[in-house]
């Protein structure tokens, strides 16, 4: 998950905000990641204490978008992905997935973090992906940019993974995601993965992680994030926990996790 970054500066001259704890940096550190500060290990270690399922639902998440690209780029056909919120590298990211499904993918990123961006511009130099910098509460902006990088006569794969929470208003949430998906062509898929707030433990975690002075999440329910498919057409399984999806493992060794995702296409 990732978020809007505080303070009033934004773009790549942004100052990094190592006063208060960042999502995408804990996401980093749960992951196993570099990129992260003392006072975000801090708050991730505390949020583990109290929830230690938040790492597996971490890693769940993002075995999840592996099997959803593959499945996108191998059968559907798709070659173009835009990652909403994608957060900081670890050691498997979204253009790395998609060129390892078909190898001539189109990656474009979205995020408005300047650490983030600091690692964006590395990838760009490398002319191995794109990055818009933008915030995910205009996604008329993003549409805009994103038009410049993409083909959208063409369908494209819309990654939404474990973002929504930090529109704290449900409707803006629900028009996030009709904002992005309006755009793009008939045949476009949308790769969606959120928490749930069905586990007691994990909503204590998170009212705790919220009272740090990070900006806060919210778990959702699942008629919530059923919602967010409205008007699209969920492929098998359908909506289920993310280790349920297309699994590539024994069914008995699935974790039952408080999350839920799927794989829809637009008609």
């Amino acid at each position: 998950m990732t978020e809007t970054t505080p303070g009033p500066e934004k773009g790549p001259d942004a100052k990094i905000n190592t006063d208060v704890p960042q999502s995408a940096r804990i996401w980093n550190y749960w992951l196993g990641g570099t990129d992260n500060y003392e006072i975000d290990r801090i708050a991730g270690d505390q949020y583990k204490s109290l929830y230690p399922g938040i790492v597996p639902i971490a890693r769940a998440g993002r075995y999840f978008m592996d099997r959803a690209i593959g499945f996108l780029a191998r059968e559907r056909g798709i070659t173009q992905f835009m990652d909403c919120g994608t957060g900081l590298p670890t050691v498997d990211n979204t253009h790395e997935m998609a060129r390892r499904a078909t190898p001539g993918a189109k990656v474009v990123y979205v995020d408005n973090d300047p650490l983030v961006l600091a690692h964006a511009r590395a990838l760009m130099n490398e002319g191995r992906t794109e990055y818009i910098d933008c915030d995910l509460h205009d996604p008329k902006a993003i549409m805009e940019r994103a038009s410049g990088l993409l083909e959208l006569s063409r369908p494209v794969g819309l990654l939404i993974i474990g973002v929504l929470g930090h529109i704290v208003d449900p409707d803006e949430a629900y028009a996030v995601v009709r904002g992005l998906m309006e755009p793009l062509a008939s045949g476009s898929y949308l790769i969606l993965h959120d928490s749930t707030d069905e586990n007691a433990a994990f909503n204590a975690a998170q009212r705790a992680y919220d009272e740090t002075g990070a900006i806060p999440f919210r778990l959702r329910s699942p008629e919530l994030i059923r919602g967010y498919f409205d008007g699209l057409e969920i492929v098998e399984p359908g909506l289920v926990t993310s280790g349920a999806w297309r699994p590539e493992i024994d069914p008995d060794e699935i974790e039952d996790l408080p999350t839920l995702c799927a794989v829809a296409r637009k008609p």
